[in-house]
């Protein structure tokens, strides 16, 4: 199968591109830094494609996809992963650049990078959209505010995707994961930070991007007649959010 993964360049989507391509399946490495994902081109030779792309720009989608070579063409599963959370602080302080760029991100490129993909799936009568969502869209917790709710976004649109998929032989999964390390996302969220990065993982077992990977490759290799509506994964280190009290 060809496998096209957004933010390929780092975490997940390396993760994933390598279980796929570790399995005999064809990746496109989708990412804005081309270094990076020219390197693991190299590293999983003919089975990869890197492709230079901007989920924020509907131009840069375009011109991407135009480029594709015929016989990568055939998209059977998109794996939506570009994404990022920025900033911990509460709502009223957190700079609306984070959150512009959130909602940019986990949103709008996701939702574009789904209608870019999904009418030649539907034509084809088969194909998969995976959207990396996060535990954070069904849980909310303090300085979560607007990733929180793009990863709620994520949930319903992806359950609006599978009422409108009903019989077209397209499938559409939200993956969820909860605590994960081994990745850029704390680094990023931090701005660089990394000693407050490590602090969030400090003492734990998180889940690995690995953990992800072969999640993903599980919901892709299932039967064509199972959809996996929502999966949701936690370490087992991890718990539900507490209900947040004031006290005086």
């Amino acid at each position: 199968m060809i496998v096209f993964i957004t933010g390929a360049s780092a975490g997940f989507g390396a993760a994933i591109a390598r279980t796929f391509a570790g399995n005999g399946h064809r990746v496109i490495l989708a990412a804005r830094r081309e270094d990076r994902i020219a390197r693991l081109a190299s590293e999983l030779g003919e089975a990869a494609l890197p492709l230079t792309l901007d989920v924020t720009s509907r131009a840069s989608i375009d011109a991407a996809m135009a480029a594709l070579p015929a016989h990568w063409r055939d998209i059977d599963v998109l794996i939506n992963n570009a994404g990022l959370a920025l900033n911990t602080l509460p709502a009223h302080e957190v700079p609306l650049d984070d959150w512009d760029t959130m909602i940019a991100t986990n949103c709008q490129g996701l939702v574009s990078m789904t209608r870019a993909v999904l009418p030649a799936m539907v034509a084809r009568g088969s194909g998969l959209v995976i959207n990396l969502g996060s535990v954070a869209g069904r849980y909310p917790y303090p300085g979560g505010n607007v990733y929180g709710a793009t990863k709620a976004f994520v949930e319903q649109f992806t359950l609006n995707l599978r009422a409108d998929l009903v019989g077209t032989g397209v499938r559409a999964t939200n993956l969820a994961p909860g605590l994960c390390g081994g990745t850029e996302f704390s680094n990023v969220r931090f701005k660089g930070d990394d000693a407050a990065a490590a602090k969030v993982y400090e003492g734990t077992t998180p889940l690995s991007a690995e953990d992800i990977a072969n999640t993903a490759y599980w919901i892709a290799t299932l039967p064509p007649h199972v959809n996996v509506n929502h999966i949701e994964l936690m370490p087992t280190c991890q718990g539900f959010s507490p209900f947040t009290i004031k006290r005086s």
